[in-house]
């Protein structure tokens, strides 16, 4: 075996300027000449241990270890349906190719090798179970080659049924689930040989990414990849018409949603460990997920501590806690606390109760393509080219908020806080083409307005019609583009969908209250951005360090006078401006948002040492206004940004901070112009200008230092927006464009 997988190999490498029909001749016979070695045992699972969670302390807080795993069954028990599932969304040829559809393989190592990596798949049911069984995981083109040869003796030696029957007993299916038994108990509460037809095509579209497409925590997208199996089922001729047509209405319903509109899939609640702080260990579980893989984490007895500060976590759910008192479902709100020095999660709330929704409303996903009129359902994810932790759908839109993202590229491009811009009540944007998706009117208020703006003013008080006017000069294009630098994972850009109409600086892209909390705080700390984690530190039980982030490596993605002048406009937010009430008698900087109509409010702000979000709106939708909502100060006629959010913001950032030493921020250095683009791209740097304070902030923490490493033992249109000014009458609104129902590919530059 080894002597033959090293042959083709070398055979492949040397094939780069081989004709595609010598290399299949030359492939054909590795697959269908006799070969000397026999099959190899395959691989037996180790004994399951379950991985303990600890919090920055080293208390613990939570254990992942399986439940329902490796539910035995027999063939006669897969139901010809969950067979006809698998198969017509993994590999609709699988009764008739040898184990390896030669097409599709030869396609994908041609360009493997072309590439001089891992770039496509083409992989068979067989050669998955390959994977699962013999070769691993491992992304490499020795392990892919030698998968080919095996998966081509493995049909030699077993009967198509007989492999199937293999595969569907170890495939993983999400929230620690390996096989098809333990998915239909874990997600059906039933037997396999009980699946109707939806449920056997949730089943099947997880298969891919099962962490991505498992129903509790992103339901929208487990029921996209449902309506695609079910398309292919009856494409395929598997299922009858009348069969589709019955099937397709039952969406993915979750029962921890209440009662269903219909005929739906239910989806049960998982059986967890019970933990004291179910969000944060759900954003480690998903976070883990990707990196160490779900069998590691349920069955490897790992020791993970994380970065939870349990004082904050606390104080943050109070928070939440107070300020959803007087609502009820599905009216929510979400929290997240990161220290920007280090990029440390220190707190997490995403929603008012975990146990009722399983959604995770403090992360965020990617935008999803719209319809295309030909095929039924799509699915084309639309975030940058960076990791993200699904779980709370696809984020929620952050109006204002987007805004120092715009001034940050603005300032990087030479543009000085005191440019003036014309302020009128109403901004018409120069050779727009007005579309149904793509209105051309901006507004701040009705019958208000006039005059002129600086941009830093227009930042302070939240001016639209100067924002659009910046976006457009600076770029909406850069503008994204500097979100990304940022972090923030979904703010891709398209000029197809948005032009640069000035929408795009006023918020209508989807984000997450993690990703903004992480984004500002690279403006607290000038420039530098350490990435957000909920880990400190995993080990094996072995001692086998698996990820450490003991000591955060930052890097620059933005220069300090951009960063201190981004600061310096967002201080006058809060003692002057839409924030005041996020006032907490200490040097803080901060911004408020609100969506169209009321839908989304947001407040994200932070110190030199403590950057936090705050997203309030409704759980199940963007469309229903924050209105007549009882905070914890009595009835909000409207609810913006700078009402209830920035009130929670205040009290949780009060609570944070009580004990710790006031630390100022930086004196920011002037923006110099810059005559052109050209001197722009070639300039080195600007002088670092004068300081209010000490440039090291010390001990303005909570900085965390990692203790030693515990013991322990493992068990087993245009619409109108409110403006975000608090001082301004109610029922103040400001006119804005925003899209949110179509959405094509954003192609990174």
């Amino acid at each position: 075996m080894q002597r033959a997988t090293r042959a083709l190999v070398l055979f492949l490498v040397c094939a780069a300027a081989m004709p595609m029909a010598v290399a299949s001749t030359v492939m054909a016979t590795f697959l269908f000449a006799p070969l000397p070695a026999t099959l190899p045992d395959p691989k037996h699972n180790a004994a399951s241990r379950g991985s303990v969670v600890l919090d920055a302390n080293g208390d613990q807080i939570g254990l992942f270890r399986e439940f329902e795993q490796s539910i035995p069954f027999a063939p006669e028990d897969i139901p010809q349906i969950l067979k006809d599932a698998v198969i017509a969304a993994e590999d609709q040829n699988f009764y008739d190719h040898g184990g390896v559809d030669m097409r599709s393989t030869l396609r994908a190592l041609w360009a493997d090798v072309r590439g001089r990596q891992i770039l496509q798949g083409g992989s068979t049911i067989t050669q998955q179970y390959v994977k699962n069984a013999y070769t691993g995981q491992e992304r490499s083109l020795v392990r892919k080659v030698r998968e080919v040869i095996l998966a081509s003796q493995v049909d030699r030696q077993k009967s198509k049924d007989e492999i199937l029957h293999l595969y569907l007993s170890n495939v993983y299916l999400g929230n620690g689930a390996y096989g098809v038994g333990a998915a239909a108990e874990t997600y059906f509460r039933k037997a396999v040989n009980q699946l109707t037809v939806s449920e056997a095509a949730m089943i099947a579209g997880l298969i891919p990414a099962p962490s991505r497409y498992e129903p509790r925590g992103n339901p929208e997208l487990s029921e996209q990849k449902r309506l695609i199996v079910l398309q292919k089922l009856v494409e395929q001729g598997r299922i009858t018409q009348q069969q589709y047509d019955e099937a397709l209405p039952q969406k993915v319903w979750l029962t921890t949603q209440g009662k269903p509109p219909g005929p739906v899939t239910h989806v049960q609640p998982p059986k967890e460990e019970n933990t004291r702080f179910p969000y944060f260990v759900d954003y480690v579980r998903r976070y883990l997920e990707d990196r160490v893989g779900a069998g590691e984490l349920f069955r490897g007895g790992l020791t993970i501590q994380t970065t939870l500060d349990p004082a904050l976590q606390t104080e943050a759910e109070e928070a939440v806690a107070r300020s959803l008192a007087g609502s009820s479902s599905p009216v929510d709100m979400s929290l997240v606390s990161v220290e920007p020095p280090t990029g440390y999660v220190k707190a997490l709330v995403g929603g008012r109760n975990f146990e009722e929704s399983k959604v995770n409303l403090a992360l965020g996903g990617c935008p999803v393509k719209p319809r295309d009129p030909k095929v039924k359902v799509e699915l084309a994810p639309m975030c940058w080219d960076t990791p993200v932790v699904d779980g709370g759908g696809l984020g929620k839109q952050p109006g204002s908020a987007f805004k120092p993202f715009v001034l940050a590229a603005a300032y990087a491009k030479g543009y000085s806080p005191s440019k003036v811009y014309a302020a009128p009540s109403v901004y018409r944007i120069p050779n727009c083409r007005e579309t149904a998706g793509n209105k051309c009117t901006i507004s701040n208020s009705e019958g208000g307005g006039g005059g002129s703006s600086t941009v830093k003013n227009a930042t302070i008080h939240s001016i639209n019609t100067v924002y659009a006017q910046l976006a457009r000069d600076v770029g909406c294009k850069e503008s994204g583009e500097m979100a990304k630098k940022l972090g923030v994972t979904s703010a891709f850009y398209s000029s197809t969908f948005h032009g640069c109409s000035g929408n795009y600086a006023l918020g209508v892209i989807d984000v997450s209250p993690l990703d903004m909390a992480a984004a500002y705080g690279v403006f607290a700390n000038r420039g530098m951005r350490a990435a957000p984690t909920p880990i400190l530190i995993v080990r094996t039980p072995d001692g086998t360090v698996l990820e450490d982030n003991t000591a955060p490596n930052a890097e620059r993605v933005i220069e300090e006078a951009v960063a201190d002048n981004v600061t310096d406009a967002l201080r006058g937010a809060i003692t002057g401006g839409t924030g005041t009430r996020a006032d907490i008698g200490r040097p803080a900087a901060g911004k408020t948002g609100t969506g169209q109509n009321y839908t989304n409010a947001w407040f994200v702000g932070y110190t030199p040492t403590l950057s936090t979000s705050v997203w309030m709106g409704h759980r199940d939708n963007q469309r229903t206004p924050l209105t007549n909502i009882r905070g914890p100060y009595g009835r909000v006629g409207r609810v913006f940004g700078g009402t209830i959010p920035a009130d929670t913001w205040r009290r949780f950032m009060s609570a944070a901070l009580r004990d710790v030493p006031v630390t100022e921020f930086s004196e920011p250095a002037p923006i110099r112009p810059l005559a052109d683009a050209v001197k722009r791209a070639a300039r080195q740097g600007i002088d670092p200008g004068g300081r209010r304070s000490a440039s090291d902030t010390g001990t303005g923490g909570p900085y965390f230092i990692v203790p030693p490493a515990p013991t322990v033992d493992a068990p087993t249109t245009t619409t109108t927006e409110p403006d975000d000014d608090p001082k301004k009458p109610k029922g103040t609104t400001t006119t804005t464009t925003t899209t949110t129902t179509t959405t094509p590919i954003f192609q990174a530059p």
